[in-house]
């Protein structure tokens, strides 16, 4: 996922104003006040004296607020997905089901308000304790940093916010800066809904507000999405306190050559191209074993040449616009690097604007970024192997890993390469971008911190606390 939010910079004084703009028109949508960091400072002390606020909402009323936002959201439908459409460049078909997602986040988030309490202590089950009885709760941590991205405006900060919220936490957060439109649509319904006001500051700015909030000693946890620079820049500020970070992908997906490949090829299509590709557990490299390589092959350049690409405000557009010109013209330049070094295009490639059209490549050279590293664009690789240790070993090849899939009829074989692939979930004949937000969701190997997922996320944004009585 692109980094955007503490490279380095130098401080302001004077915060520029922050431009929203339509990403397929271009039109100008609004011009919203940034802080300073010294304004940012204020804003991290008033958030955290919200923590009193948030900690003493009782448990029923937690989970009443947070199901008020999530009917209100979904009377309000239709609104929040055209500017998820303007303001994020999806597709109206895709964002519906974005707002259909954190309606039931919030959902998931009220039912762990009023369930996950915590549990009884089997204090006599050691030598010495017989006479003691008692349990643990699951107590608020106190003030939570959220900083979101950009491609699931809505639903990314409602992961965020809901389990904070369910918790009896206050939180900042720091949207991205492409987006902040549909994060201020949420929060504000959380008002409409009931929460009080100062459980939830909102603070836009440069990247040294993003320091300053993220460094501050008041903060008790930060939750962040994006990049693995930013992850990197966070950790080394952070200092002493909790950290969950979600860094991105590059997912493979493995086709047997018992796969129903019908199947395969429409959800891997999917997969690869939602959201204009710009999804972390987007599919990425497509791995066929090399009896239906060609069959599979055809299958997909046709499927995926069959694509609508154009406006994200038509019904009938399948592939709207990236996030920016710039991040289009920087996935572009990897397709040239991999051609340069013998890379086929097999379909797509073509820049126009902020839209990069559908690309499927082969023969890519695995030291080619298209390969190593996360594109977050519509672009997808094919490669075919022999055996399954050769499919699971290219799988494998890059140091962070969200999710992979496979396609296979034989259950033996799918658990065995299921467990074998190193990856944060393994979603066995679907495409890697399979997602429900009640899941445990979450990297492997290299910046993996922590899990979101609603129960998941409230175990992080909680601490136990133990009562025990000596009768």
């Amino acid at each position: 996922m692109p980094d955007q939010v503490l490279e380095a910079a130098a401080p302001t004084t004077i915060a520029p104003e922050l431009a929203v703009y339509d990403k397929y028109t271009g039109a100008l949508m609004a011009t919203l006040n940034q802080c300073t960091p010294s304004d940012a400072l204020i804003e991290i002390e008033r958030a955290a004296a919200g923590a009193k606020t948030a900690a003493s909402l009782p448990r029923h009323e937690r989970g009443r607020i947070l199901d008020t936002a999530a009917g209100l959201l979904e009377r309000a439908g239709d609104e929040v997905s055209g500017l998820i459409v303007a303001e994020a460049g999806k597709t109206i078909r895709q964002a519906r089901k974005e707002v259909a997602r954190a309606v039931n986040t919030l959902r998931l988030s009220a039912a762990e308000a009023r369930r996950s309490a915590g549990e009884v202590v089997p204090f006599d089950a050691f030598a010495g304790s017989e006479n003691r009885q008692g349990w643990f709760t699951r107590e608020p941590l106190g003030l939570i940093a959220a900083i979101t991205p950009y491609n699931d405006a809505l639903n990314l900060v409602a992961h965020k916010l809901g389990p904070a919220i369910a918790g009896g936490n206050s939180i900042i957060l720091k949207p991205s800066p492409l987006t902040p439109l549909t994060a201020l649509r949420l929060v504000d319904l959380l008002t409409e809904a009931g929460l009080p006001a100062d459980i939830i500051t909102v603070v836009l700015g440069e990247p040294d507000v993003g320091q300053a909030i993220v460094s501050s000693p008041l903060v008790r946890m930060v939750s962040f999405t994006g990049g693995f620079q930013t992850g990197k820049a966070i950790a080394a500020t952070a200092g002493i306190k909790r950290l969950a970070m979600e860094l991105g992908g590059n997912s493979p997906v493995i086709v047997f050559d018992d796969a129903d490949l019908e199947k395969a090829v429409e959800a891997c299509v999917s997969g690869s191209y939602w959201a204009a590709g710009q999804n972390c557990i987007g599919t990425q490299r497509i791995l066929v074993q090399h009896p239906v390589y060609e069959k599979f092959r055809a299958a997909f350049v046709a499927a995926t040449k069959a694509l609508n690409v154009g406006a994200p405000t038509d019904e009938s557009t399948d592939v709207g616009p990236m996030i920016s010109a710039a991040a289009a013209a920087t996935a572009k330049r990897k397709i040239d690097e991999a051609v340069s070094k013998g890379a086929s295009v097999l379909a797509g490639g073509t820049l126009h604007g902020p839209v990069l059209t559908p690309t499927v490549l082969t023969d890519v050279p695995h030291e080619c970024a298209a390969w190593g590293e996360e594109v977050f664009a519509p672009i997808v690789l094919l490669e075919s192997f022999e055996t399954t240790e050769e499919a699971i070993r290219m799988a494998n090849d890059c140091d962070y890993a969200l999710q992979a899939g496979l396609f296979t009829k034989d259950l033996d074989r799918a658990l065995r390469t299921a467990k074998a692939i190193d990856a944060g979930g393994v979603m066995i004949n679907d495409s890697s971008d399979y997602r429900f937000d009640a899941m445990p969701f979450g990297g492997s190997k290299y910046g993996s911190m922590g899990r979101e997922g609603v129960r998941f996320a409230y175990e992080e944004m909680t601490q136990p606390k133990v009562v025990a009585i000596n009768s």
